[in-house]
């Protein structure tokens, strides 16, 4: 159940979307890539409940602890080369969540703007996001265009607002995991998260934001 909606967030008329895990269902794809790619390195298979509540970013680090050593560079590439082909193999059986999308139809009816970031790599997710008949309804549709140091979306989102001449006070970022509320705050914007994709609810509760369980739900809270 969502939470009563709070004051800050008043003024907001721009959402931001983040794509995995929010508009995109596709938990599946991306369990079964995870497990694929750590098989080879003697890690056997998780479930989804599990993984949701040890998911983080950065992702190495992440990995590391999975995997119970370090991972050298050859060995995170060979890695991360496993778990796109996995991935992109599971991918076209990923539906789009619930209310996906009408809700988009919704914010942009009462007159909101909207756009979408992803930490999906650029060449990836721009094209899948047409191929989606998505595209339309965003001011811009932006991927990961470098790997960073802090391996967070928040430098990506200072340069996604900044290049539309976006106030961030303006801003609700809608996301699925605690980077998404940690970027929202560093770029100066709001945050609510939903519970249905890579992070259990309890973790992204203790963030402070608001947490609601689907992407219509996120939309009817900002509408109060």
């Amino acid at each position: 159940m969502a939470q009563n909606r709070s004051e800050h967030l008043d003024g907001v008329r721009h959402i931001v979307w983040d794509w995995n895990g929010t508009l995109l269902d596709d938990n599946h794809a991306n369990l079964t890539a995870l497990n694929r790619a750590c098989e080879p390195h003697g890690r056997g298979p998780v479930d989804l409940d599990y993984w949701r509540t040890v998911f983080r970013r950065p992702l190495l680090d992440c990995y590391e602890e999975h995997l119970g050593r370090p991972i050298a560079p050859e060995l995170w590439a060979r890695i991360n080369e496993d778990y796109d082909r996995h991935y992109k193999q599971a991918l076209p059986r990923c539906p789009l969540a619930d209310g996906v999308p009408d809700v988009l139809h919704e914010w942009a009816g009462g007159g909101g703007t909207q756009s979408l970031l992803s930490m999906a790599s650029h060449g990836h997710v721009v094209p899948l996001v047409a191929e989606r008949g998505l595209d339309g309804h965003f001011t811009r549709v932006d991927g990961r265009k470098y790997d960073s140091r802090s391996d967070s979306k928040a430098e990506h989102l200072v340069e996604h607002l900044t290049g539309q001449g976006i106030d961030p006070a303006t801003v609700v970022l809608i996301g699925d995991i605690d980077d998404d509320a940690r970027a929202a705050r560093e770029a100066g914007a709001r945050a609510v998260l939903v519970a249905s994709g890579m992070m259990s609810r309890e973790r992204l509760e203790a963030t402070g934001h608001p947490v609601v369980g689907t992407p219509s739900e996120a939309v009817r809270f900002l509408a109060g």
